[in-house]
């Protein structure tokens, strides 16, 4: 308490002077509670002085506060004190300004005075907003919060472990496991506004999901697209923004990572968490450590530039001392280290007007090391002057020693000039890059930062040769990126009686050199979404890489790299491109001519112009004609000159007309030991499904393998379809065609990864990972093997039948970083009579997931519709007794039944049996009488024979 004895200049006012109540003190503001004493008398007689006293009471004891407001829209201001009854002499409620009014940016409303009030130098306010953009630690009024949704399971773990959203300076970020991490803040808005935040969501495999509920806990109606964030490419940031109603917003910022497979997840970021309507701030925010606003009355503040730093609710920027250092936006200083090899890198000149090139050496920018020190290097000389690599095939050199394009019709191999393609031949179009002495002018570098550092006027990479490979970057955790610019794709003359669903190829041989968890991806932007394709993580030896283009549209290819997710020094760490091939672009180039097909000698337009050849037509070579491939064969690989290019098609397939595919019409034969079986597997052609699990991840999460199986597909056109449907609902903005293009995958046999509604907290089961495992039918046969492909009927229960299993063999030629060779599948189908005649899908029970290397997935499917059609010698007739005359016929299926379908059993058929009575009478009597005569000649001729034998015993005797 303190006590003035100084009366209000005007001595007939008795009020205090409440400037001596206020404090010294330069960092707080203190509001004074007056209470004014009017005494009877003067102390001193002389002088008529009146004596007044004041009771100040801290801004720490109490603050103010605004009631609700009314119904008229008025409210009162009212004193709280931070801690019930610890205080008195409160002051009086007052009457508080209108519930609309709100403070200008720059500005904010000083409670005492009920005023708007400019924001000192060093803080800022955005009058009638919040913004949070500090995140050294989680600003007060946020709240993390762990669970597992997945009830009894590793709850404990997640609640008490390290599952949370992690304050990195600049930014936030979430957990990398299974837990459910939500971050919360509850705000109050007067009239209806807005959140809006910055984020990168690059991984699929966490589920980030944003939501609103109102203060009875009800979640507020919002879209899908509203609900669902969608992904970013990585190292780049997107706005989510979602408006707001007035009254009380809860916001959740919700992930849940799902780790199929054992690969940690990319985490999400967020920052620059922006809230408007709220009705006024009573508070300036200070601008952070490293940041700072010159004048007051700002509404942002500002980083400090290069080599200079400021601490929390700075004015101005404080310059380094000598010898130290630092980056755009630090609130601090670090000292030079000495200069070392990772501290420059080489770049190779472009080609002079000699075809000299020579390798220059260049400090990495912004240089911080110091060369003047002991055991710092110095940078290295300028290399020698040497001839520049040749041109890229379809280029040619210039008088100036600069490659350029072959004109069209042309073309060259990048070391002689261009060349007219021969009479019959059309230039091969697209684009080889394996000389780099300059970036091609379609291609561009850039570099991102997680934390948004800046290293956007860096080169994200540098041309060296014989290859083009990863620059320096300003940290470690930079993405440093390449990208390829293709306008579109056309398939040639030649190529025009192919119909496949291939327009176009790339091809890129690479190599990555690491000492840390490096990572590269390679991405493809089309119709505004962004597919990550492949990556590669580690050290990897020189290899090649293709992917086919199945759309016609332009894309942007893309290569990022990043050397590891934490800040260290791995400068040496690096990827290398050796060469980038494109095939069938729209503005190629050519490296070399292409046979095709000459206008028939019998039309009017006669000559040596190119054609396109029909569907299903390939070149002959003698004539360079179009003819029609052979029936049941089809036009593969990627040419269509001369009759090889027509492919047979495999064991039990057929071709379809335009011989762009090979496919099973769901009928088979087969003839073992002079017997020909036939299948009917009609039954069998709609799509199936097998769902497997339930499994769990490390941490317990439930999830489930989804197999989409077509066991013929629709004339060869794959038609199981497999669907992510957390990025699908995310992407309702886009253009439908485009969404299906990335999120969904049509093949033979798709997979999918499904986790369960129940018990995760999500409204539907949730699809992601979604892969093809079959895009090319081979072929079915009885045998094991067919294409380099084994059935491994080991896997399963030995057939007991007599009918042969029939393997349909499936190939899906996508190579990825584990099936260099790409996946291939085989489905054993199975007679089983027990089972309906859509039958039973399973898998080994040694390989559960449906595979026991990853690459070549079996299936069993048992029905009865795979047993063979029904023959005359699948029954038996039995001919019964005459009775009353009549016989009886039957017939029978041999059993076991082990057929379907075919014939019919004949029916019982009866018939007279006297006929068949009298010649067996005839018979019986005839039998009889022979039987009689014969045993009475025997009996005849041994009587007669006895008594010739005593005859003669007698005559001896005489």
């Amino acid at each position: 308490m303190n006590v003035c004895t100084k009366c209000h200049p005007n001595p007939s006012n008795s009020r205090c002077d409440i400037s001596l109540c206020r404090s010294k003190r330069s960092t707080d503001f203190f509001l004074p509670s007056i209470k004014t004493h009017k005494l009877d008398g003067c102390i001193d007689l002389n002088v008529s002085v009146c004596v007044c006293v004041c009771v100040c009471v801290l801004q720490t004891d109490y603050y103010y506060q605004y009631t609700e407001c009314d119904s008229t829209g008025s409210r009162w201001r009212v004193a709280i004190p931070l801690n019930p009854g610890s205080c008195s002499n409160l002051p009086p409620p007052t009457s508080g300004r209108d519930c609309s009014f709100s403070c200008p940016a720059g500005e904010f409303l000083d409670m005492t005075t009920q005023q708007c009030t400019p924001c000192a130098a060093g803080s800022y306010s955005l009058g009638s907003g919040l913004r949070f953009d500090q995140w050294d630690a989680i600003p007060t009024g946020f709240t993390s919060l762990a669970s597992f949704l997945d009830p009894g399971v590793l709850l404990t773990l997640c609640l008490y472990g390290s599952s949370s959203w992690m304050p990195q300076g600049v930014y936030l970020e979430s957990n990398r496991d299974e837990c459910t991490v939500s971050l919360v803040y509850a705000v109050h808005l007067e009239k209806q506004g807005s959140v809006s935040f910055t984020y990168q969501y690059p991984d699929n495999n966490i589920f980030f999901e944003f939501y609103v509920q109102n203060e009875q806990c009800q979640e507020m109606a919002q879209t899908d697209d509203q609900k669902w964030i969608k992904l970013t490419n990585n190292g780049e940031w997107d706005t989510h923004t979602v408006n707001l109603k007035s009254g009380t917003n809860i916001l959740y910022w919700r992930t849940t990572g799902i780790l199929v497979g054992g690969k940690m997840v990319k985490p999400v970021l967020l920052k620059n968490i922006q809230i408007e309507g709220v009705a006024y701030t009573s508070e300036c925010f200070p601008c952070r450590p490293g940041w700072f606003s010159s004048a007051p009355g700002s509404s942002s503040c500002q980083p400090c530039p290069s080599n200079t730093f400021s601490i929390k609710d700075a004015s101005s920027c404080t310059p380094c001392p000598e010898h130290y250092y630092s980056h755009e936006g630090w609130a601090e200083c670090k000292v030079r280290p000495p200069c070392s090899e990772k501290d420059f890198f080489q770049i190779h000149t472009a080609c002079d007007s000699e075809g000299k090139t020579q390798v220059l050496y260049r400090w990495v920018e912004p240089k911080i090391c110091v060369e003047n020190v002991t055991g710092a290097v110095e940078l290295p000389a300028t290399g020698q002057r040497e001839p520049c690599p040749p041109c890229n095939p379809g280029y040619h050199n210039s008088n100036d020693s600069t490659c350029l394009p072959c004109p069209p019709g042309t073309h060259s191999d990048g070391t002689n000039v261009c060349t007219e393609c021969p009479a019959g031949t059309e230039p091969v179009l697209g684009y080889e890059y394996k000389w780099w002495n300059v970036l091609p002018s379609n291609m561009k570098t850039s570099c991102f930062n997680v934390g948004n550092s800046k290293c956007d006027d860096m080169n994200g990479w540098e041309v060296a040769g014989d290859h083009v490979r990863s620059g320096a970057g300003s940290s470690d955790n930079d993405y440093l990126i390449l990208t390829l610019h293709v306008p579109g794709f056309k398939v040639p003359a030649s190529l025009s009686g192919m119909t496949g669903s291939e327009f176009g190829q790339i091809t890129f041989v690479f190599e990555t050199i690491c000492s840390a968890d490096c990572e590269l991806y390679f991405m493809m932007v089309c119709a505004q979404l962004t597919t990550v394709v492949e990556s590669w993580e580690g050290s990897k030896g020189k290899q090649s890489y293709s992917h086919s283009m199945t759309r016609n549209a332009s894309v942007i290819y893309t290569w990022a790299f990043q050397r590891t997710n934490h800040v260290r020094r791995y400068v040496g760490d690096m990827v290398k491109l050796y060469s980038i091939s494109v095939t069938n672009v729209l503005d190629g180039v050519a490296s070399s001519c292409r046979a095709c097909a000459l206008v028939p000698q019998n039309s009017q337009r006669a000559g040596s112009s190119c054609v396109p050849c029909p569907a299903g037509f390939f070149i002959d070579r003698d004539t360079n004609r179009c003819q029609e491939c052979p029936p049941n064969t089809h036009l593969a690989g990627r040419h269509t000159y001369g009759q090889d290019a027509c492919v047979a098609c495999g064991p039990g397939s057929i071709s379809n007309k335009e011989h762009s595919r090979c496919y099973s019409d769901c009928s088979f034969t087969h003839t073992e030991n002079n017997r020909t079986l036939t299948f009917d597997l009609s039954p069998m052609s709609v799509v199936a499904s097998l769902t497997i699990g339930p499994s769990f991840t490390s941490k317990g999460t439930k999830y489930l393998h989804l197999f989409n199986i077509s066991l013929c597909g629709h004339e060869g056109e794959r038609a199981a379809i497999c669907t992510d449907n957390v990025t699908d609902v995310s992407s309702k903005d886009t253009q439908s065609d485009s969404a299906q293009f990335v999120n969904s995958v049509d093949s033979f046999i798709c997979q999918s990864t499904i986790i369960p509604a129940d018990g995760r907290g999500f409204r539907m089961a949730i699809s992601s990972q979604s892969i093809s495992l079959a895009d090319t039918f081979i072929g079915a046969t009885v045998d094991t093997v067919l294409d380099g492909v084994n059935a491994k009927p080991d896997f399963f229960p030995e057939n007991s039948k007599d009918v042969p299993d029939i393997n349909f063999f499936y190939r899906s030629t996508q190579a990825t970083a584990s099936c260099d060779q790409g996946r291939s599948s085989v489905i054993t189908v199975r007679c089983n009579p027990e089972k309906s005649e859509r039958g039973e899908l399973s898998v080994p029970s040694s390989c559960p997931a449906g595979t026991c290397d990853g690459c070549t997935f079996h299936f069993l499917w048992e029905s009865a519709s795979a047993c063979p059609r029904c023959t005359e010698d699948d029954y038996h007739q039995i001919e019964g007794a005459c009775k009353r005359g009549i016989q009886e016929t039957l017939y029978m299926w041999n059993e076991p039944k082990l057929c379907t379908k075919g014939v019919t059993l004949p029916p019982r058929r009866s018939s007279p049996c006297e006929a068949i009575a009298l010649w067996l009478k005839v018979g019986v009597g005839g039998g009889a009488f022979v039987a009689v005569l014969l045993i009475s000649l025997t009996c005849y001729f041994w009587k007669k024979n006895k008594r010739l034998e005593d005859h003669h015993s007698f005559s001896n005797s005489s």
